[in-house]
């Protein structure tokens, strides 16, 4: 299954993510959007939700309001039978469900929805359609991951034969002045 990965080492805390969230997400929940920049140790990092399998945010909801919505196998909120307790909010390790008043003065959860109603249409999550650096990406996590590895190892690969190559041509050179 497809997902957004964070790169967070290509973000440059231009918030375009953040805009274009808040933008498409305009019946719900007005102008909220469900990523956030946040500044961690001098360094920007698109915090969103990640849809855990299994989700923490899921099993505390009283009310089973948070659901894992199979087709795209993202968690959602089902904001008719939220109750506003806060369970989710505390269960959730990244700190990314937000809260708020609707029109009818309800209060209620919301979070990151990967732009359900976008892949619906075979379209990228908004934050991903905007990210100009490539710090948020839609692909499938199992097969980026393998794609890492074997960039990780080839790297060690080429740095360890070029450690030693230099450490034979010093050898070599150190013979020669004898």
């Amino acid at each position: 299954m497809k997902t957004v990965i964070i790169r967070a080492e290509r973000c440059v805390g231009c918030r375009q993510c953040v805009f274009n969230c808040a933008s498409v997400h305009t019946t719900l929940v007005p102008f909220k959007p469900r990523i956030d920049i946040i500044l961690y140790e001098t360094k920007n990092f698109p915090n969103k939700c990640r849809h855990c399998n299994p989700a923490p945010c899921q099993k505390v909801c009283p009310t089973e309001a948070i659901y894992r919505e199979e087709n795209f196998n993202i968690v959602l909120i089902d904001i008719e039978k939220c109750i506003n307790c806060g369970s989710c909010a505390m269960a959730c390790p990244f700190s990314v469900i937000r809260f708020a008043t609707l029109s009818e003065g309800q209060e209620v959860a919301f979070k990151c929805d990967q732009c359900f109603f976008r892949l619906e249409q075979g379209k990228v999550p908004a934050c991903v359609e905007v990210c100009k650096t490539g710090a948020l990406i839609f692909e499938d996590l199992n097969l980026y991951l393998k794609e890492r590895a074997k960039e990780k190892i080839a790297r060690k690969k080429t740095t360890s034969f070029e450690v030693l190559r230099n450490y034979y041509q010093q050898l070599k050179e150190i013979n020669q002045r004898g």
